[in-house]
């Protein structure tokens, strides 16, 4: 889907939100094949990044167990797509790079990262009020779980029930919000809250699509914890990507002006 090009406005003149295009209902399948076009060409880049995801989680996993023990381990767990959108933030450069002709590397990432570090900020205090939230919930649904000395599957049913309906209400809102808004803050001088904004009316205004990629969303994140985080160095660049592409083709961000990466001052590093 063709981008349509304005000139940037002047801040004041800038409107609340971006405006976004329509997408087709299987939108998501070609952001996942561009994705993996990403992926290819930047294979060691893609698995380092994904490898230090999965330290990561098992180092907070394993933290949580002697902390906490299984019930809080299981709302970290679960807390984790709540936060996740903040990591990937690094994936989003490293296609950004490879699109624009740049051999990526992860040291740019970083430091774009640490560029856009007030915005994040903002963002990251959203998604940890979030985390916390839902972590309290998640040790407040306990109350459900059977005390019965053999409980069977229709004693865990309520349980099971509340947990799933409380993380599904704070997923979507942290899906809604973060679904093009970190992506737009790296490529626009877009605030957070404008860029909230537009990624919550994306959403809600391509209803079908974005069900197709949540779900695309769940399966990867469901791979993930299937595979006890082994699968996470391919999933989650792929995801990252995915993101980058799926903003890409919906956001329409042109009235804001573009941020100057790095790469862009070391003409050096295009690709030959």
């Amino acid at each position: 889907m063709a981008e349509i090009v304005q000139d940037p406005l002047q801040p004041e003149q800038l409107p609340f939100a971006a405006p976004y295009n329509t997408l087709p209902t299987w939108a998501a399948v070609d952001w996942l094949a561009l994705a993996w076009k990403d992926f290819k060409q930047a294979p060691r880049v893609s698995l380092t990044y994904g490898f230090t995801l999965t330290v990561l989680s098992y180092a907070l996993s394993i933290s949580s167990w002697y902390l906490g023990g299984a019930l809080l381990l299981l709302s970290l767990l679960s807390g984790i797509v709540f936060v996740a959108p903040v990591f990937a933030i690094g994936l989003y450069s490293i296609s950004y790079q490879i699109n624009a002709g740049f051999k990526p590397k992860i040291t740019y990432c970083l430091r774009e990262g640490k560029r856009h570090l007030g915005n994040e900020m903002v963002f990251s205090v959203i998604l940890l009020i979030i985390f916390l939230v839902w972590t309290k919930a998640g040790s407040g649904v306990h109350i459900f779980f059977p005390v019965e000395s053999n409980p069977g599957f229709s004693d865990y049913l309520i349980f099971l029930t509340v947990g799933s309906l409380i993380g599904s209400i704070f997923a979507i809102v942290v899906f809604c919000a973060s679904a093009f808004s970190l992506p737009m803050m790296m490529d626009r001088k877009a605030d957070t809250v404008t860029a909230v904004i537009s990624s919550v009316n994306a959403v809600i205004n391509n209803k079908k699509a974005m069900m197709v990629w949540l779900a695309i969303v769940v399966i990867g994140v469901l791979l993930c914890f299937g595979s006890a985080f082994l699968a996470m160095p391919v999933v989650m660049p792929l995801l990252g990507y995915a993101t980058w592409h799926g903003y890409k083709q919906t956001i329409n961000a042109q009235q804001w002006k573009k941020n100057r990466k790095l790469n862009d001052d070391n003409p050096v590093l295009k690709q030959g």
